[in-house]
Order: structure tokens, then C-alpha cells, then sequence
């Protein structure tokens, strides 16, 4: 590993430990020549299904799109990094799970509304409204409206899981 202060080719490892929910290693170094200390982050390259658009052209499947998107949602509202992450994580493992080789974007935008809706329900309006191309007030009174519907979803996690589905 390279430092990333003196562009020294050799560096120790200290301590490595699991991140995320355990997909991923933290390791924190220390270069040999110049003794700046440093995190890496050590993830599985996975082999993630391609993305089938709308106009039918396909594409790979690109976590930091769904990164930024899901930070524009939820920009401003009190949801941690770590939360987020997790969220990343379920939704890959779920677009992995099925091994097909190739998604539509509509189920990746229905994944992501799904974990929104937990994490924040702001969030989950926001994207929501540019995923489903709200056009007007109305739109938006309609979704609210569903969501007021629905139990909190801070309720249905303290809740037993007697079918089998992922959280």
C-alpha cells in the first residue's frame, strides 16, 4: 500500500478489524519512511448483476450512484453515515440474492424507496418524488397520505419476524 503523504511503496499494518455490518476490514497503517498513520478500508469486489434501463440500454451497476442519490435524499436529515451504509449493504445483497444477471433500474429506485422509508420519511418523499416524477401537489399529498397509512417504521422493526423477510 502506498502513504498517501510520501508516496512510500511500503507501509504496516497496526490493527485491522471488520466494518460496516462485517463486509468490510479497516486496517490502520503506518508508513515506514515517514510514520503518518493512515485508514484503509478493505471491501469484496462483488459481482453485482448489470443495470437494465428504461430505454432499454444496459449498464454496470454503480454503488456510488446509489450513494449519491440516496445522500441527496437524505440531505440534511438526522440519519448517521452508518445507517446509510447498512442500507447500501441490504440493498446490494438483495440486487445479488435472486443471481440473475441483470436488473431493471425500476427495482433498484424500489429497493431504495423501501430503505428510505425506514431510515426517514423526508428522505423517502424527496426521492420518491423525482423517482416517480411527481407533477404536482397533488402527487405529493397522494404519497404522504400512503405513508401516514403505513406503521411507523420504527414499530415494525421492534416487531417479531415470523415470515422471513429481511429488515
Amino acid at each position: 500500500m502506498r502513504c498517501p503523504f510520501c508516496n512510500a511503496r511500503d507501509t504496516k499494518v497496526i490493527d485491522s478489524r471488520a466494518a460496516g455490518e462485517g463486509d468490510q476490514v479497516r486496517r490502520r497503517r503506518e508508513c515506514i519512511e515517514c510514520r503518518e498513520r493512515f485508514t484503509t478500508y478493505e471491501k469484496v469486489e462483488l459481482n453485482l448483476p448489470r443495470v437494465v434501463k428504461s430505454d432499454g440500454s444496459r449498464a454496470s451497476f454503480d454503488e456510488m450512484k446509489l450513494r449519491l442519490g440516496m445522500l441527496r435524499a437524505l440531505e440534511k436529515r438526522p440519519v448517521s453515515t452508518d445507517d446509510l451504509e447498512a442500507a447500501i449493504s441490504r440493498i446490494t445483497r438483495k440486487l445479488m440474492a435472486p443471481g440473475d444477471p441483470e436488473v431493471p433500474t425500476e427495482r433498484i429506485g424500489e429497493l431504495v424507496m423501501e430503505e428510505l422509508k425506514g431510515l426517514d420519511q423526508v428522505a423517502y418523499v424527496r426521492f420518491a418524488s423525482v423517482y416517480r416524477q411527481f407533477q404536482d401537489v397533488q402527487a405529493f399529498r397522494e404519497e404522504i397520505e400512503r405513508l401516514e397509512q403505513q406503521p411507523d417504521p420504527e414499530a415494525l422493526r421492534k416487531q417479531l419476524d415470523l415470515l422471513g423477510r429481511e429488515k
